[in-house]
Order: C-alpha cells, then sequence, then structure tokens
C-alpha cells in the first residue's frame, strides 16, 4: 500500500499579508532606487537645473532668516517698553504673577528668563541669567489682597535660604512680593544673602525702566562683561 503523503497546513492569513506587505515594501525599494538613479542621471544632464534651485533655497533661507531677525528686534523693542502698574500685579493669579516678573526679567535683558514655579519647584518660580552672566534664582509671593494680605514669613526665606545656592547654583536669590514681609525676615535676608523685593520695590522695578540689579544693593560681583550695548 502506498503512503499518503501529508496534507500541507495552509498558511494564515496573517502570514498572507505579512508576505504581500513584504513584496510591497521590496517593490516600493526598488522602484524608489530606479527613480533616484534616473533623477541622478537628469541632474547631470541638467546640471543648471541644479544651480537655479540652490539660487533660490539659498533666497528663501536668507528671507526666512532676515524675517526671523526682524521678528527678534521687534520681540525686544516690545520687552524694553514693558511696564507694570502695582495694581495690575495685584489682579493676577500666582502663575501669572511669576509669568510677569518673568517678562520684567526678559525686559531687563535676561534673554533666557523662564518660569519653572509649580508643584516640586523647591524654591525657585523664576530663573534668569543677567547680562553680566549671574543667575537669578526668584522666589514669588501673590498677595491678592497686596500689602493688606498675610505678610509673607521667615519660613518662606528658609525654602530659598536652603535651595537657591545648594540646589539651584544661584549666584543672586531673591524674595518678591506685592505684599509686605515680616518684621524678622530682612535681618534673616541678610544673613542669609537673599534680596528682598517689597511691595514698594517691586512698584518702583515694574513701572520704571531700571532693571533689578540697579534697584538692589550689595549684588555679587559680575561673571562677564555686560552684553549689553
Amino acid at each position: 500500500m502506498s503512503r499518503r503523503r501529508p496534507a500541507r497546513r495552509r498558511r494564515s492569513r496573517r502570514q498572507q499579508q505579512a508576505d504581500a506587505r513584504a513584496v510591497l515594501f521590496i517593490v516600493a525599494g526598488v522602484a524608489a532606487v530606479g527613480l533616484a538613479v534616473t533623477l541622478v542621471r537628469w541632474l547631470a544632464a541638467h546640471w543648471w537645473v541644479g544651480l537655479i534651485a540652490a539660487v533660490l533655497a539659498a533666497a528663501a533661507g536668507g528671507a526666512w532668516l532676515s524675517r526671523r531677525q526682524q521678528c527678534a528686534r521687534e520681540e525686544r523693542l516690545r520687552a524694553g517698553a514693558l511696564r507694570y502698574a502695582i495694581s495690575h500685579l495685584d489682579s493676577l493669579d500666582p502663575t501669572q504673577f511669576e509669568h510677569a516678573i518673568r517678562d520684567l526679567m526678559y525686559r531687563d535683558g535676561c534673554a533666557d528668563a523662564r518660569q519653572v514655579g509649580g508643584k516640586g519647584d523647591n524654591g525657585a518660580d523664576v530663573k534668569a541669567t543677567d547680562p553680566f552672566g549671574r543667575l537669578w534664582v526668584i522666589q514669588c509671593k501673590h498677595r491678592r489682597q497686596g500689602d493688606r494680605g498675610s505678610a509673607v514669613g521667615t519660613p518662606d526665606l528658609h525654602v530659598v535660604a536652603g535651595t537657591a545656592r545648594p540646589l539651584h547654583g544661584a549666584d543672586v536669590a531673591v524674595m518678591v512680593t506685592n505684599g509686605r514681609f515680616s518684621s524678622p525676615c530682612p535681618p534673616l535676608a541678610r544673613t542669609q544673602r537673599i534680596h528682598l523685593v517689597d511691595r514698594r520695590v517691586l512698584g518702583e522695578w515694574a513701572a520704571g525702566g531700571r532693571p533689578l540689579w540697579e534697584v538692589l544693593r550689595a549684588l555679587p560681583p559680575p561673571r562677564r562683561p555686560s552684553s549689553l550695548r
């Protein structure tokens, strides 16, 4: 008796689809290579087309760069004209207040000024490097009722003292509020080299044109010559 040949297993639909995709990829790859070879040959025979394309691309790139530089100049001009009345700062919420402080630092010439406050910010709401190379770490305390609200106390200063330099590497540590500080804060701030910006100082800084480092005193020396013109 002749033995029966074992029946061949039919390939699954998934295998068939995988094989079909593989064939399509191979065909597409061959077609792409052929197209690339044809294009190279055509460009070699018509080299002037590539030259014109390069000139047009350079012109477009130059126009884009010029527009970008113009936008940057306009942004610097707008930032230079930034002013905040203290009443406006009172109307902000805490996050908006941090953004306003960031914008004022940017106005003053800190191109990298950024708002970093939030959950787990470790005592830093705004960071900025001034034109003299000094890193500023700023903790913001907004009071909805201004100086009629609760005073910022020493526990907040302890947080800044423990994080601004050891954790963030600050050259200048600042606590800013649209309200007031409790009476023990100034002597503690002096011992910890923390600069306090209360409602009066904030109003002078935000509404005027002088940068914060000209408003405050006893700052560390510059790390480099100023880049401001």
